[in-house]
Formats: C-alpha cells, sequence, structure tokens
C-alpha cells in the first residue's frame, strides 16, 4: 500500500496554470541568413541525441536559433504520448525550479518580506519550536538552505520513484516542512554540499509566508509576467501548493528569457526585475559540488570566456549561461531519471560557440 500511495502522489498531483495563456512575446531575432545557418549546425548535433525535444539559443538578447524534436514525454511522471514539440510546447523543467525559486527569494528580500540569508532558518518555522531549541540546529541559517548546505541527512540518489528517495519522502510525509527540518543533523553546517530538493521546499514556503502570496502568484506577478512570459505551468501538491523543487515546466524559448535577464544583472526592458546585487550573491561560488561550483541554487564553472553559470533538472533539462558571450542556450530532453545516455549539451555547444564568437 506504501508503494501504491506514493505512485498516486507523484502522477496524479494538480497542475496549477500560471499567467494569461498566451504564447510569450516574441523574442527579436538575428539575421535570417546568420540564423538559418546555425540552425542546420545546431540541428545536425541534435540528430545524434534521439531523446533531445528542444534547444533554444539567445545571442546578445537575440533569438540566434531553435530546434525542436519528437518523442515521449512526461508531465511530472504522468505519460503524455509522443509530442511533437514547438516554441509553444510546455515541457518539465525539474530542478531548473530550484534556481527560478532563488531568484523569487531575491526579489522578496529587495522587498522586505524575508529575512537576509545569515538570518537562522527556523525562525521562520516558529510552528516547530522543538526543533528550534534543539543547539545543534541553531547555525543553520537560509543561506544554508540556499546552498544545499545545512549539514543534515538528505539522500536523493535513489530513483524519483522510490520512497527512499529524500524527495519523494518529504512529498508523503503528512508535514513536509517538519520532514525536511528535521533530518537528523550529520556534521556541522557549511561544510558540505549535499544535494537536497528540501531545501529548496523550505525557501519556497519562506517566501510564501513572508508575501503572503502562493509561490506561484507571486512568481507570476514578481517574475514571469514583466519577463513577458505568457504561459507556465506549476505541479503542485495535493493540497495546490506548489512543488517548490522540481514543479515547473516551462515552453523553452520563455526559459530562455529567465537566462537573459541573469545575464542582464536581473533587468529586462529597462526594468530591474531582481536587484542586481542578488544576482551577483547568486552567481558566487560558495561551496564544491564535486564537479563544479555552487552558489544560492545555481551551478557554476569555468573561468575567463569559459565561465559558465548552469539551472540543471533531471534528464539534463538545462538553462546553460555563458556571460562572457552573452549567450543562454536552453535544453529539453526525455531523458527523465537517467534514461538520456550522455549529455548532448557539450556537443550543442561546439557549433554554438563557433558560430557566436
Amino acid at each position: 500500500m506504501h508503494a501504491i500511495q506514493m505512485l498516486r502522489r507523484f502522477v496524479l498531483n494538480p497542475t496549477l496554470r500560471v499567467g494569461d495563456g498566451r504564447p510569450g512575446a516574441p523574442w527579436p531575432v538575428h539575421d535570417a541568413g546568420a540564423t538559418a545557418e546555425l540552425n542546420d549546425a545546431v540541428a545536425r548535433a541534435a540528430s545524434r541525441h534521439p531523446r533531445l525535444h528542444g534547444v533554444v539559443v539567445v545571442h546578445r538578447g537575440r533569438l540566434a536559433a531553435e530546434w525542436y524534436g519528437r518523442g515521449k514525454d512526461f508531465r511530472h511522471g504522468r505519460p503524455l504520448g509522443t509530442v511533437a514539440f514547438g516554441p509553444r510546447t510546455l515541457h518539465d523543467v525539474r530542478s531548473v525550479s530550484k534556481s527560478v525559486v532563488a531568484l523569487l527569494y531575491g526579489i522578496a528580500l529587495a522587498d522586505g518580506d524575508v529575512p537576509d540569508v545569515s538570518a537562522p532558518l527556523l525562525e521562520r518555522f516558529p510552528e516547530y519550536p522543538d526543533l528550534a531549541a534543539d543547539p545543534e540546529r541553531s547555525g543553520i541559517t537560509i543561506e544554508h538552505a540556499l546552498t544545499m548546505t545545512t549539514g543534515t541527512e538528505w539522500r536523493e540518489k535513489p530513483p524519483y520513484r522510490d520512497p527512499r528517495n529524500g524527495e519523494i519522502a518529504m512529498r508523503m510525509a503528512r508535514d513536509p516542512y517538519r520532514y525536511v527540518l528535521e533530518r537528523p543533523v550529520e556534521e556541522p553546517p557549511g561544510e558540505r554540499w549535499n544535494y537536497s530538493g528540501g531545501t529548496t521546499e523550505v525557501l519556497g514556503r519562506i517566501v510564501a509566508a513572508g508575501t503572503g502570496m502562493p509561490l506561484h502568484e507571486f512568481a507570476q506577478r514578481r517574475l514571469f509576467a514583466p519577463l513577458g512570459i505568457g504561459r507556465v505551468e506549476w505541479i503542485a501538491e495535493p493540497g495546490r501548493t506548489p512543488i517548490a523543487c522540481s514543479g515547473l515546466r516551462f515552453a523553452p524559448r520563455d526559459l530562455a528569457r529567465i537566462g537573459q535577464l541573469v545575464l542582464d544583472d536581473g533587468a529586462w526592458s529597462g526594468r530591474q526585475v531582481v536587484a542586481p546585487d542578488w544576482i551577483t550573491r547568486m552567481l558566487t561560488p560558495r561551496v564544491s559540488t564535486g564537479w563544479c561550483g555552487y552558489g544560492y541554487q545555481w551551478y557554476l564553472g569555468g573561468e575567463g570566456p569559459d565561465r559558465w553559470a548552469g539551472a540543471i533538472g533531471n534528464g539534463d533539462q538545462r538553462l546553460h549561461l555563458l556571460p562572457e558571450h552573452d549567450l543562454v542556450v536552453v535544453q529539453t530532453t526525455g531523458g527523465y531519471d537517467g534514461t538520456l545516455g550522455s549529455d548532448p549539451l557539450p556537443e550543442l555547444l561546439e557549433p554554438i560557440l563557433a558560430h557566436v564568437a
């Protein structure tokens, strides 16, 4: 029965429709000849990856190339059958959602609705006085949640249909937030990165409580609408609480808007949507993941012209930024839970960089 309940919660969660349902505002487009040449190069690279669903390339704020395939897809575990993808097709971005939540925290912080990252995490959860009184937990701050360095036990290695997986166990718990916050303390906070969707859930709760709005409504009002994003879906718990760590579904062109916003220090069309100092703080490496750096829910790597920032979701869903090239690359795939094989991104980047250099 436990496994059946877990499967129902994972597959039958409600979908919150965010925005007015219209397509996003159009991107300005690069020179048609150059765009066609790059489109051909991207298509050749994409053809070697049958589970690749879509690629969008934005260079210097203009649409430089895009490619869409056809294949089996899922809405947060629910089969959608074979889908012909296109510019308006929504796609799970899974843990790319975490990086979006970091932007929302920065917006709420500038509004004075949430505390600075140095504040103790458990101060924002007065309903758990026993946890707040635990001296081993008193040093855990909001910044530790942002950097996934709380020092508490969390395991997301098992597949995402396995109740031993931390995210699934959290979503099955009677009180998901308590489940996250009461995990056994394994080491002092700030010492080691440990991948945890639970940290993003508590951040989403802090934003919602501080702003007085459900997370998806705050996101629509303060982030998606200012960027001209017309249609987003956010998978929710049965009680209609958005799944902060993995629930977003974007059209690839609209996800690229999030990337361009970050490249432009939080500005969009002359409007400051996110404070530039938050973008700097968010993209400052603070801990090593073992293969790259990590800031506030964003992956960071490279040096000089190869410096990059990335939002990454299950199955190699990617929002990849190369600031020195003013380049945004979005990649969506059907490779959920490790079924993709090799990540297409390195092979896609080779012709892209050759064309935009």
